[in-house]
């Protein structure tokens, strides 16, 4: 059986931690920020964990992420 792609697209915006677990960003972070209040855009600022009901699959994307 060939090996698993990795897909590259999911590469870019998932980084694994020490730990094993998959860290993102948050989303609605780029553009229209008159409309959000200052806590909600630094809040978008930070770093999430994916959560538990995604990580299967985001790990299969993500097969060799270092």
């Amino acid at each position: 059986m060939p090996k698993m792609k990795t897909q590259r697209a999911a590469a870019k915006r998932f980084r694994k931690t020490g730990s094993g677990k998959l860290k993102r960003f948050h989303a609605y972070h780029s553009h229209l920020f008159t409309g959000k209040t200052p806590k909600r855009k630094r809040k978008l600022r930070k770093a999430a964990l994916v959560s538990k009901g995604d990580f299967k699959r985001v790990r299969q994307l993500v097969t060799y992420l270092k």
